[in-house]
């Protein structure tokens, strides 16, 4: 069966890391010296990360590295491959992505550590209207799909088209960011989208959209991942933003009116969207560890058997390598 994403194409969730390669190794060592205080900590802000808006939104970040003089930037992601090409890049020290993405940007290069949960999240499954009388992921054969590259949904996809049987021949893949492509299947240019919250729920609430095909285990969680070299040169500033991470999550959870609202002006959506949404978001968790990489590894060998990564692709090395959990394990409980 043909691959749905080419080794080449799953490039470009981490452009090539070669600017990092050289000379880089030594800050990595044990007892590195660290280099010197950053003039700005660069975050993203996602929708799909509701603990990002509410942390942006309070400035609490910026109240903690005011006194040293750091400033802080947030800059947007549209999806995990946004994200993505954003650390490897060098623009924000700090991407918020699904689990699964970034274990496929680190086998590929993309030198990046998972560090923190910021949901469990159903943030994505395969989406139609009422009227193309799709039913199951089978009735997708020679369907026009709109899907957006390197992000949970399209993982999503792959492993259900696999599943089912059906490859990249199969299907046409429509190649858009996640809003267009909610309007692609709105418009009737595409049969089928591998959805996002919160244009999912948009899409069910403002057009009767039906989610055809849903799977909670294989949404792989909402991980917060930070540039490895940033880590190992700024562990203590890491620390303080995660810190503040977990200033945010608690709030969420202590004033789901708030972040429902804060979600809603964020995303520029109508409050019965967002509240969609967070039925299928869970704020609970916060340490990054075992759990996660049980669902990560299981979302990579699944791709690695429908062909997406490598044969030799060493799955299991590779999210021993992308997840470390000693940030979390040192926050205060």
């Amino acid at each position: 069966m043909s691959p749905i994403l080419s080794r080449r194409s799953l490039l470009s969730l981490s452009l090539a890391a070669l600017p990092l390669a050289a000379g880089l190794a030594g800050s990595m060592a044990p007892g590195a010296a660290r280099a010197d205080q950053p003039s700005e900590v660069r975050l993203d802000y996602a929708y799909y990360n509701p603990v990002s808006l509410v942390l942006k939104e309070k400035g609490w970040l910026e109240e903690e590295l005011k006194a040293q003089g750091i400033g802080v930037r947030w800059v947007l992601s549209l999806g995990s491959n946004k994200a993505l090409e954003f650390l490897n890049a060098g623009g924000i020290d700090f991407g918020s992505t699904a689990g699964a993405a970034a274990l496929i940007a680190r086998i590929n290069g993309n030198p990046i550590r998972s560090i923190y949960v910021y949901s469990k999240p159903e943030w994505t499954a395969l989406v139609t209207r009422p009227d193309t009388g799709i039913a199951t992921v089978a009735d997708l054969k020679g369907k026009r799909i709109a899907v957006t590259r390197g992000t949970d949904p399209h993982i999503f996809l792959v492993r259900a088209l696999a599943e089912a049987g059906l490859g990249d021949r199969d299907v046409k893949l429509v190649l858009l960011q996640h809003q267009d492509g909610r309007l692609a299947l709105e418009n009737g240019n595409v049969d089928a989208w591998a959805g996002l919250d919160p244009m999912m729920a948009q899409a069910e609430l403002d057009q009767g959209a039906r989610l055809f095909h849903r799977n909670a285990a294989a949404n792989t969680w909402g991980i917060l991942n930070v540039r490895e070299t940033f880590a190992a040169e700024h562990p203590d500033l890491v620390g303080r933003v995660l810190g503040a991470y977990e200033k945010a999550r608690a709030y969420a959870l202590a004033h789901p009116d708030e972040l429902k609202a804060i979600l809603a002006a964020a995303a520029r959506q109508p409050e019965p969207v967002i509240a969609r949404q967070l039925e299928r978001t869970d704020l609970s968790h916060a340490a990054i560890g075992a759990e996660q990489e049980r669902t990560i590894v299981d979302a990579g060998l699944a791709l690695r058997q429908a062909g997406v990564l490598p044969a030799d692709a060493d799955v299991k090395a590779a999210a021993a390598a992308l997840i470390d959990p000693s940030f979390t394990a040192a926050l205060k409980p």
